[in-house]
Formats: structure tokens, sequence, C-alpha cells
């Protein structure tokens, strides 16, 4: 089986080898992105196919070596060596080969607000946002502010495989620390929510016009100050789901209701995709894609300086790190927890 999967991956890599270098290809921008972006998701599994021959070259020569009467103790070794690496490279490539959630590749749509706590918890809120951005200049991507203010952070994180990232965030992200508030020292628990939205494309959600209230509005800053003297702000009210999503950072009323709509297309997908994993598991709650807004998914502790992500119980001792954007450690062991649990149900489902 495992033979059969690894020629199947040759096979594969091969022909995606190929149309890199086919001019046909390379003519046409939207095929040559969707050829690259896969081989280089096949990319580590060919090497992992690589290693397997190799092992199983090993392993073949050691028991041939036994079997002409080779029987001492530094074959017994290879062989043990062989079989014990093409036992942990056939599990990475089950792991490599596993279906991936069909959102990875795309942009993300980020929704930050105060949870619990009061004004701490809007103070947290733009911590956690100046955190998520900064993981995303790191990682290559680009931030685009949609809606800044109030406790509230919508921003959308654009570039290839955006998602695959940025989902690991989404659920309530719980803090313990002494408020600049606080005169008698006292440590306080706040928390603040985020929502992590793949952003859905005309051809994802079909929204009809008919459908949608829209309300404009002059924008107002802090304290209630009219921002401008036009209607500029938009209100979008979607009326079967009653999903509502206001817009007003931008001075155009064309821009600020553009922003609007790619926002609710969001929010809609992500309930679509909800729905139907919840219909096709009703069993397994799945915490992947979801912005389950209700669910603790990490603490950062700065009495201790320490961050744990209660997901998969991995605590970190370098919390200024992580609020600077260093979380690949957590985004890494997430992902691994992600594959070995789609895998589990790979085979159930078999």
């Amino acid at each position: 089986m495992i033979e059969s999967l690894v020629e199947q991956i040759e096979s594969r890599f091969a022909e995606l080898s190929r149309q890199m270098t086919d001019p046909e290809v390379i003519g046409d921008r939207n095929r040559y992105a969707e050829v690259g972006r896969e081989y280089r998701r096949l990319e580590s599994a060919a090497k992992l196919g690589e290693e397997w021959r190799r092992a199983k070259g090993d392993a073949d020569g050691a028991r041939e070596l036994i079997d002409e009467g080779a029987d001492d103790a530094d074959v017994r070794e290879m062989l043990a060596t062989a079989e014990a690496d093409l036992e942990r490279i056939e599990e990475d490539l089950r792991l490599a080969m596993v279906e991936r959630d069909p959102n990875d590749d795309k942009n993300v749509i980020v929704e930050i607000q105060g949870g619990a706590g009061g004004e701490e918890a809007g103070l947290w809120a733009g911590d956690l946002y100046r955190m998520l951005s900064k993981y995303a200049e790191r990682r290559g991507f680009k931030t685009e502010p949609m809606d800044i203010g109030d406790g509230k952070y919508t921003f959308e994180i654009k570039g290839d495989g955006a998602y695959s990232v940025f989902k690991f965030e989404g659920g309530t992200h719980r803090v313990q620390r002494v408020p600049s508030t606080e005169s008698q020292g006292r440590i306080h628990t706040s928390t603040a929510t985020v929502a992590v939205l793949p952003e859905a494309e005309d051809v994802d959600v079909q929204v009809d016009p008919n459908d949608l209230e829209i309300d404009v509005y002059r924008s107002s800053g802090p304290g209630g100050q009219s921002v401008n003297t036009t209607d500029s702000a938009v209100r979008i009210t979607h009326k079967p789901s009653g999903i509502v999503v206001s817009m007003q950072d931008e001075k155009s009323q064309l821009q600020n209701r553009e922003k609007a709509m790619r926002v609710l297309r969001a929010r809609l997908y992500e309930r679509a995709v909800a729905e139907q994993r919840a219909e096709l598991a009703a069993d397994r709650r799945s915490q992947v894609g979801t912005g389950d807004r209700a669910e603790k998914i990490r603490t950062y502790n700065y009495g201790e300086r320490r961050v744990t992500d209660h997901r998969i119980k991995l605590t970190a001792h370098n919390l200024d790190a992580v609020l600077e954007g260093e979380l690949d450690e957590f985004t890494a062991g997430l992902e691994s927890d992600e594959k070995r649990r789609r895998l589990e149900a790979q085979a159930t489902a078999s």
C-alpha cells in the first residue's frame, strides 16, 4: 500500500515538475500559480518518498545478506535501523498526504474584539491585533485594516496559504496580568475573541441583493464626534441570517460598502462551512476554522511570562517573543495535531 502511494506521489510530482517548465503553463498566470501551489504542497511528500526508497533498499539489502549467511551483529543492526526508518517515514508520508482543508489557500478576514474584562479586554484585543499583524508580517503576508477602533479590530491578511496559518488563532484568548489602571497590583483575567474567516469569493457565496438592507450614515470617531460631513459609513444587514456588518474606516461610501460585503460574504461562508461540518460529523467537535468564540484556546500569563495553548497542551515561557509575533511553535504544533486528527477521521471513514 505504501509503495503504491510512493509511486503515485512520484508520478504526480514528475508531472508537476514538467508543467512548471512548460511554456504553455508559464504563459497562463492562473494555471501556473495553481501548478506552483500543488508543486510546493507535494514537494515534502516527494522528498519523503525518496527517503522511503533508500530505507527500503537498505532493509532489502540487509535481509538478502542474512539469507546468504552473513547473519552478524552489524547486519542485524543495519536491518533494525532501516526498518525503524521505514516505520517513521511511512507515518510521515501518511500525514503528508492527509486531505487538506479546502480553504487553506485563501486570504483571511480576522475579527478581534474585547470579551470579559471591561476596558482591559479592549486593550487586550489591541495587543492581539498587534501580535497577529506582526506574525503576518514575519510570515510574508500583507495586512489591510478594514475597521479599527473601540476595542474592535477587523482586518484582512492576504497571501498564499494565509488561512492555513491563521485558522488556528480563532477562539477565545485569555490574558492574566495587572492592568495599567489597577492601583492595588491585583492580577485581572480578561478575554478577547478572535474570529478567522476564509475570504469568500462571489463563486463561494451567492448573495441575493434582495436579501440585503443597506443603511448609510455619517462616520463617527471617539466620543461620537463626526469624522466627516458626508454619509460615508455603511451598515449592511443580511435579512435571512440576521448578520449585520458596519464599516466606516474609508471616506468613500463605495469603499466602505465593498469592505462590508467582503466581511459579510466571509461570515456567510464560515456559517455554511460550519453547518456542513456539523452534518458530516455531528458527534465530533471541529476546532479548525469554525471561529468558535466560546472556546478558551490560549492563556497568556504575564506574571510567569508563559503562554499555554490548551488544545495541544503546549506551554512556552517566551511571552514577550510571542507578543512580538513569534507564533511558529504553536502553529507547527497545531498543524501536526490537525493532520493527525484528519488522518484518524479518514481511517475511520474508510
